[in-house]
């Protein structure tokens, strides 16, 4: 199977969790990319401790503050990541920054519904159109044809618990807002799929399985650990092609029903 080799990569809420944890993998790789941002709402706080300790031993990471639910702080990003990138593209977007509520469907609210699909939904589409013209910079970039992780591509980090179909986990957290952003953000995959294809990028929505992290443990006790979760993931990766464009995807590579 073909290594996952990217020059670039950026990572949404990369302070911690899911994101710490793919920053952490990347580093690890035979050869890690040249650039790693770390995109994170508060780089100076508490929370970004390990981040920044991290960062502090390994140029290659750059911390890029973002806001993903802020227009103006994924402009400025942007135009952040493309100084650093200079002529070259980025290969790799992952959108992993989240946000549960864990209401009820009797005691969901229009604040909460806003908020959390703001940040689960259309931050993605946002940061999609935002790094569109570094993911194109880069597909131009690539020598031969087809797609790859490798090239070009926008991983959406999304959820079983957005599969119509699936309806996992209702009797342990019903959390609607949650479920109906990430069902949401699995056709903003799609379409992402649709459109940016002719321009060289691949697009999927990606399950990281239950992890134990913040976000997972609001629904009890996760069975999957961050690394086995991110190096099935970075697996998965590896292996995508252009007929994975356009898929809802699990940690282990199965196909989820939308």
């Amino acid at each position: 199977m073909a290594e996952l080799s990217v020059r670039s990569v950026l990572v949404t809420g990369a302070n911690r969790g899911l994101g710490l944890g793919l920053v952490q993998h990347f580093l690890r790789m035979p050869k890690p990319p040249q650039w790693i941002f770390a995109g994170c709402r508060d780089p100076k706080g508490q929370r970004a401790q390990e981040l920044q300790n991290l960062a502090s031993k390994h140029p290659n990471i750059i911390i890029i503050p973002l806001e993903v639910a802020d227009p103006s702080s994924i402009k400025a990003a942007a135009a952040k990541v493309g100084e650093h990138l200079g002529g070259s593209g980025l290969n790799l977007l992952i959108n992993n920054a989240g946000m549960v509520k864990s209401n009820t469907l009797d005691t969901e609210t229009l604040e909460d519904m806003s908020e959390v699909y703001t940040t689960n939904t259309i931050g993605p589409l946002l940061m999609g159109q935002a790094f569109l013209p570094l993911l194109k910079k880069a597909a131009q970039g690539s020598p031969g044809s087809g797609l790859s992780c490798s090239k070009a591509a926008m991983v959406n980090i999304s959820s079983i618990a957005g599969s119509i179909s699936s309806f996992f986990g209702w009797e342990v957290v019903q959390a609607t807002s949650y479920r109906c952003s990430k069902a949401a953000l699995n056709m903003l995959s799609k379409c992402q799929s649709l459109a940016y294809k002719e321009h060289g990028i691949l697009c999927i929505a990606l399950h990281p399985g239950w992890v134990q992290t913040d976000l997972g443990a609001t629904a009890g006790k996760p069975p999957l650990t961050v690394d086995e979760s991110v190096q099935g993931m970075l697996k998965v990766l590896s292996s995508l092609s252009e007929k994975d464009t356009g898929t809802f995807l699990d940690w282990e590579g199965n196909v989820i029903s939308w």
